[in-house]
């Protein structure tokens, strides 16, 4: 099956980003209210960092098991399928009853998250019309942490300042949703003579020789500024909370927020520097925020963490949207879902594998302490990945 058709259509790429940022928003809409989830149920850090984490165990295993079904299928079927886990996710949190229903709606909203990655990413790439594709580039990066960055701060806002703080967020959810699944309704598809899937099956890391080159580095560039994010999403509210005494969910939201909003401007600075200088740079302005956060946690200082957010951010979306530029351009059209969704394993193994290590690690150390360790180790990665690809950069597309 061959994949792309620029035929003339009534929505373009800019309707299937909304869906996309809308899909993503619900991903991580719990993030400020795991506080309340801690009182209300009595765990500890090592399991929200685990709750976390299944979050990421559900995208992993989509990615792994269906990363190329929208190349089969066809991109609005799959979009439809991952709009209905984010809402059966969504559900989960409404009548939320303990441990086990919140550990099953975030692995839900993982399952939605892996399909969203590929066929969201492609569908938008895909609908652009020809001089259209820089832009098209852009609306996919930034969508997918757009709609990351706006489900914490909305959840943030009407936690604190509407009643329900955990009910309301789940249903302006789910209304959001609605409005999602009629616009991919109304979307064409991209994809030339879709059929039924084959038989699902481990997937690995396989991918087309065309990107092999250029897929390594980006991935790995990738995996830090995913676990960067991670961070963000898992342990910052508890730190803003514990240690510099902020108990307003909304600001909680909007600190989350901030690194998200770094990562969209990185994005739209990544296409205007290009692939051969977004990378490296990108990896060399994640360590300098990399430096501030560590730098927050050491004094703690809410306005270093806040600078330290948006600097990270934007050093992680340059890297980001350089690397996926790089990928996708290089992928053959039959098999560019299943390469993109080969790049976001590598992202989502780096936002899951590092954060349930920071929880574990304050067992031991402490929020601080595990926040240094961590900080250090990903220094090291990202200029480790930008001393690499200074030495053999990508070409410019």
């Amino acid at each position: 099956m061959i994949s792309s058709s620029r035929a003339p259509h009534r929505l373009g790429y800019s309707a299937a980003a909304g869906v996309f940022a809308i899909g993503m928003a619900g991903t991580t809409l719990p993030t400020p209210l795991y506080g309340l989830y801690r009182a209300e149920l009595g765990f500890s850090e090592l399991v929200v960092t685990v709750v976390f984490a299944a979050y990421a165990l559900g995208v992993i295993t989509v990615l792994l098991l269906a990363g190329n079904l929208s190349d089969e299928m066809g991109r609005r079927p799959v979009l439809l399928c991952a709009l209905g886990l984010s809402a059966a996710s969504a559900l989960c949190f409404l009548f939320e009853g303990g441990l086990p229903l919140l550990l099953t709606g975030r692995v839900l909203s993982g399952f939605a998250a892996g399909l969203f990655s590929g066929a969201a990413t492609a569908a938008v790439l895909e609908l652009a019309k020809p001089g259209q594709e820089a832009h098209a580039g852009f609306a996919a990066t930034a969508a997918n942490m757009g709609g990351l960055g706006c489900g914490p701060l909305l959840s943030g806002l009407l936690a604190q300042y509407a009643p329900f703080p955990l009910t309301l967020p789940f249903l302006a959810h789910l209304l959001l949703v609605a409005v999602a699944c009629v616009v991919t309704w109304l979307l064409p598809e991209t994809v030339r003579r879709p059929g039924r899937p084959s038989r699902l099956r481990l997937q690995g890391l396989s991918l087309p020789r065309e990107v092999r080159g250029v897929f390594p580095a980006s991935a790995v560039a990738a995996f830090a500024g995913f676990a960067l994010l991670g961070l963000f999403t898992a342990v910052a509210p508890s730190f803003v909370a514990e240690t510099l005494d902020v108990h307003n969910l909304a600001v909680t939201g909007a600190i989350v927020f901030t690194v998200f909003l770094g990562s969209t401007l990185g994005q739209l600075l990544s296409g205007r520097l290009g692939v051969r200088r977004a990378l490296p740079g990108g990896c060399l302005v994640l360590v300098v925020g990399l430096l501030l956060v560590g730098t927050s946690l050491a004094v703690t200082s809410l306005p270093v963490l806040v600078i330290g957010a948006v600097c990270g951010g934007v050093g992680q979306g340059l890297a980001f949207r350089a690397g996926l530029t790089a990928v996708s351009a290089a992928a053959p059209p039959e098999h560019r879902g299943g390469t993109i969704s080969a790049f976001f394993l590598v992202a989502y193994l780096g936002i899951s594998l590092p954060v349930v290590g920071v929880g574990a690690l304050t067992l031991s150390l402490g929020l601080r302490g595990a926040g240094l360790t961590f900080a250090g180790c990903v220094i090291a990665l990202a200029v480790c990945v930008g001393l690499y690809v200074l030495r053999n950069p990508p070409a410019d597309t």
